[in-house]
């Protein structure tokens, strides 16, 4: 995806407001959020906000499962690199990888700097998911392998089908508290120039010369955003302890 770069520019004149916002801090949400119709830049970054979290959270489940199965692994140089990857990216922090991903990997290649983003969230969430699934691997009571052995099931047909969806209930509200973290880190991006929520108020700071409508409008989407995964997740937990008890 390919994003045409907003214009930083010089600060607006003061546009003649309607009568209702002549002053104050109507005023004020005016020239941030209505005039020039700038709620569509806050709505767009919110988009691509999405789209990053959603396909970095895709990323980071697939590369944690494997590295979790890795680190679990008989095989001593699979867990030598899980362990690697996992003390690598956790041991440095987010925007450096960010920063390494994009103007040492991709941008020397021409290519899009949405792709950069996605990927460098997604490593870096997969060091973090790997350490929740594998705690939630090991939290499985070893009588339940044992019963699967018993039934004739192979290591992998046992992993596949007793282990791992325990281990996914298990893992469930970790795994939403790491997701909520990766929504909030997606500010970062701003950094490197993509046009998330952050780059947008910080767009909008500048041509206005106020910082407390836009930033404080952003900071609600990121809360809410935040909320309402929250809400999701907790109405998927209330059923899954629902069909337990039965």
């Amino acid at each position: 995806m390919n994003y045409t770069p907003l214009a930083w520019t010089r600060p607006d004149p003061s546009p003649p407001p309607p009568r209702w916002a002549e002053e104050g801090f109507l005023l004020e949400i005016y020239r941030n959020l209505i005039y020039q119709d700038r709620w569509h830049m806050i709505v767009d970054g919110l988009w691509l906000m999405l789209q990053i979290t959603a396909f970095a959270a895709i990323i980071g489940i697939f590369l944690g499962l494997m590295a979790a199965l890795m680190r679990i692994s008989r095989f001593k140089v699979l867990r030598g690199i899980a362990l690697t990857y996992i003390t690598v990216i956790r041991g440095t922090p987010m925007l450096v990888q960010l920063m390494i991903w994009w103007f040492v990997v991709f941008s020397p290649l021409n290519w899009p700097i949405f792709l950069a983003t996605v990927i460098a969230f997604g490593v870096n969430s997969g060091a973090y998911v790997c350490e929740i699934f594998r705690g939630g691997i090991m939290a499985v009571d070893h009588g339940q392998t044992e019963a699967g052995r018993s039934l004739g099931l192979t290591s992998g047909q046992n992993m596949r089908l007793i282990v791992l969806p325990q281990a996914t209930k298990n893992s469930l509200p970790t795994l939403v508290n790491e997701f909520i973290t990766l929504i909030k880190e997606t500010s970062l991006a701003a950094f490197i120039g993509v046009q998330e929520l952050t780059f947008v108020a910080n767009h909008i700071r500048s041509r206005t010369f106020s910082g407390f409508v836009p930033l404080f409008a952003v900071a609600l989407v990121y809360l809410s955003a935040v909320m309402l995964l929250t809400w999701l997740m907790g109405m998927v937990e209330r059923r899954l302890r629902k069909s337990d008890s039965r």
